[in-house]
C-alpha cells in the first residue's frame, strides 16, 4: 500500500469496538501486558500443506446462540462478528500474522494531506455469486450504513467520512458525503482531517460490503444460508437456526488458494457445562470461554490457551431510569462492589480488578502505562463509603431507602455468577435488594440496544490499542452509547484528542475525559481479565488478534 502522508504522526490507533456477548461474552481483558497475537497450542504454527488424506473441517462454538444477524450494517456483537467475518471482505483484511493488509482493494493511494484514499479494487474480486464486486458495491454499502432510514447499528464508525455524520443525523445529503465510485474499480474516500490509521477503521465490520440487487431484492436476504451472498472466503452452506450453521469455502473468493480450511461448523450451545463436555468428547474442535469451574484443571493442560484482550467488563446504567438517574447512588454501587473478591473467588480467569475505564496495555509517552499513571484508582472497595453516597442520594431524591432494582445479562455461566456476586455485595454492604433477569444473547442485544434496563452487564473489547477504543463510544453522538448519558466537556475531551498530534498533551486530554467518566459514572466498570479457550491437537495455527477473536481461516486439521 502506498502512503504518501508527510507532517502526520500515527498518534493513535482507534479500536472498532463491539459488544462483547459471545463465548459467554467475558471477552474483558488486561493483565499489564499489551495484547498480541496469539497461536493456538503453544503457538504451533500450522503447517505449510494440510495433510492430503484428512479432511480439513473444523467444529466451534457460538456460546452466545444464534447469531443477532450476519447482515453487517446491523451486527453488534462478537457471536454475529465471528461469522461475518468469515463471510465479507472490506478493502483491508488481516494476513496470517494479525497485520491489515489490503482485502477486496489491490491498491491504496493516499494524498499527500493525507485526507484523501483512494482505492482500486482487484481484478478478480468476485461476489459467492459469481458476479463482480465494484467499487459501486462499497459506495452502496458504506451509504446503507449512514442513510438514517437504514437505522444500522454503527454508523459513527463512518463519520471520519466527509459529509457522513452530517447525512446520518439528517443534516446533510446523501451526495454531499466522501465517498465516490469514480468508476467499478476506483473508489475516492475523502475524510474530514487526515488520519493515518484510517485503515485500522475500515477494516471494521460497518466497512463491509453487501450487494445492493442482493439487499433489494430481499429483505431477508439475510437470515438465510441460501440467500445470503459474501465476497469473502466462505460462502454460508447450511443454517439451522438456533443449532448450527456451516461454512464452506468460496470458490470465487481472489485469494481462496491461501485458505487452508475448507469448512467451518459453528454450533450453538449455550450452556458452558454442555459445551464442555462435547468438547471432551471431541464433538467440538475448540471452546472459547471455559465454565470457571473448570478452569483450575485446564490450565495446566497443553489444549489450554489464555491471554489478554484490550477489553472491559462493566455494568451499565440507564442514567434517565430511577433511582439511578443520581450519580451518588450510581456511585454507592460502585465502592460497595469488592472487585478483588470477584476476581479471586468468582471467575477465577485471571482477571483483573477495573479501577478505571481504559484497561491496561497502553504505553504512554511517560513511558508508563495508561491505567498506571492515572491520578487515582477509581472506586476502590470501600463500604463506608458506599453507604455515605447512597445515604446522601436517597435525600436528594426524597426516599428514606432504595427500592429493589433490577440488573440484567445475558446467558453465560460467568455472567451468572458475577451477578449473584454483585447482587450479594449489594446487599451485604448496602442493604440493596438487586433483581437478576438474564436474557438469551439475541434477545438481550434488542434489551440493551432500547435502553430497556436499570443496570445491564455489557463488555467492550478492540482490534488495537488506544484509549480512545473504549473512551470514545459514550460521547453524545455515539452510536454505542446506550447510557442516555452524555457530557459536553466529555464530548470536547474525546475531539480533540482524536485529532492531537502532541502525545503527551493527547493523553492529558485522555485522563482528563475517563476522570469525567468516571466521576458522572454512567458505566462501571468490574474487570480486566484474560480470555481463555480449549483447542485440540489435531488444529494447529489458529491465530487469535487482539480483540481475541479467532482467524480460523489459515488453521489446519493434522488428524481426523
Amino acid at each position: 500500500m502506498k502512503k504518501k502522508i508527510q507532517g502526520l504522526s500515527v498518534l493513535l490507533l482507534l479500536i472498532l469496538v463491539v459488544l462483547a456477548g459471545c463465548s459467554g461474552g467475558a471477552n474483558t481483558a488486561a493483565t499489564g501486558e499489551p495484547a498480541s497475537t496469539k497461536t493456538n497450542t503453544a503457538a504451533e504454527a500450522a503447517p505449510e500443506e494440510a495433510p492430503a488424506d484428512v479432511e480439513q473441517v473444523i467444529t466451534t462454538n457460538l456460546a452466545g446462540g444464534e447469531p443477532y444477524t450476519l447482515d453487517p450494517a446491523f451486527a453488534s456483537d462478537t457471536t454475529s462478528y465471528f461469522v461475518i467475518g468469515n463471510l465479507y471482505e472490506g478493502l483491508y483484511t488481516y494476513d496470517k500474522a494479525g497485520k491489515i493488509v489490503e482485502g477486496a482493494a489491490s491498491k491504496v493511494d493516499v494524498s499527500e494531506d493525507g485526507a484523501t484514499y483512494t482505492f482500486t479494487i482487484r481484478d478478480n474480486a468476485k461476489w459467492s455469486n459469481g458476479e463482480p464486486v465494484t467499487a459501486k458495491d462499497f459506495e452502496y454499502s458504506w451509504k446503507r450504513v449512514l442513510n438514517p432510514e437504514t437505522a444500522a447499528y454503527d454508523p459513527s464508525s463512518l463519520y471520519y467520512i466527509k459529509g457522513a455524520e452530517e447525512y446520518n443525523t439528517g443534516k446533510g445529503k446523501a451526495e454531499d458525503v466522501g465517498i465516490t465510485a469514480k468508476d467499478d474499480q476506483t473508489l475516492v474516500v475523502q475524510l474530514k482531517s487526515p488520519l493515518g490509521f484510517f485503515p485500522t477503521i475500515a477494516v471494521g465490520t460497518p466497512y463491509l460490503p453487501v450487494q445492493q440487487s442482493v439487499v433489494e431484492g430481499d429483505e431477508k436476504w439475510a437470515a438465510e444460508a441460501s440467500t445470503i451472498v459474501g465476497n469473502g472466503p466462505y460462502v454460508a452452506k447450511d443454517w439451522k437456526h438456533n443449532e448450527e450453521i456451516s461454512l464452506t469455502k468460496n470458490d470465487q473468493y481472489w485469494d481462496k488458494d491461501a485458505i487452508t480450511m475448507a469448512t467451518i461448523n459453528f454450533k450453538m450451545v449455550q450452556d458452558a457445562t454442555t459445551y464442555y463436555q462435547m468438547y471432551k468428547t471431541g464433538d467440538l474442535d475448540m471452546i472459547l470461554s471455559l465454565p470457571v469451574d473448570t478452569l483450575d484443571q485446564e490450565k495446566s493442560s497443553p489444549e489450554f490457551l489464555s491471554h489478554p484482550s484490550f477489553s472491559v467488563y462493566t455494568y451499565s446504567f440507564n442514567v434517565e431510569e430511577k433511582p439511578f438517574t443520581n450519580k451518588k447512588i450510581r456511585q454507592a454501587i460502585a465502592y460497595a462492589i469488592d472487585r478483588e473478591v470477584l476476581a479471586t473467588n468468582v471467575t477465577k480467569g485471571g482477571e483483573t480488578p477495573a479501577y478505571g475505564y481504559v484497561p491496561y496495555g497502553i504505553t504512554a509517552p511517560s513511558g508508563k502505562d495508561f491505567r498506571d499513571e492515572a491520578p487515582e484508582k477509581y472506586y476502590e472497595f470501600n463500604p463506608d463509603k458506599a453507604k455515605e453516597l447512597l445515604a446522601e442520594g436517597l435525600k436528594e431524591e426524597g426516599l428514606t431507602s432504595l427500592p429493589p432494582v433490577t440488573f440484567k445479562y445475558n446467558t453465560s455461566d460467568k455472567h451468572k455468577k458475577v451477578a449473584e456476586a454483585i447482587q450479594e455485595l449489594l446487599k451485604t454492604n448496602l442493604g440493596i435488594e438487586v433483581r437478576l433477569e438474564n436474557q438469551e444473547w439475541k434477545t438481550y442485544i434488542d434489551t440493551f440496544k432500547q435502553k430497556n434496563f436499570q443496570a445491564a452487564r455489557m463488555g467492550w473489547e478492540g482490534n488495537f490499542l488506544d484509549p480512545l477504543g473504549v473512551l470514545a463510544h459514550y460521547t453524545s453522538a455515539n452510536s454505542n452509547n446506550f447510557t442516555n448519558w452524555k457530557n459536553a466537556d466529555y464530548d470536547k475531551l474525546i475531539e480533540t484528542s482524536t485529532y492531537e498530534l502532541d502525545p503527551a498533551k493527547r493523553f492529558e486530554e485522555l485522563h482528563q475525559a475517563e476522570a469525567i467518566l468516571m466521576d458522572e459514572l454512567p458505566i462501571i466498570p468490574i474487570q480486566f481479565s484474560a480470555d481463555t479457550a480449549l483447542i485440540s491437537p489435531k488444529i494447529k495455527g489458529i491465530v487469535f488478534d487482539t480483540r481475541s477473536n479467532p482467524d480460523l481461516r489459515f488453521a489446519v486439521r493434522t488428524e481426523q
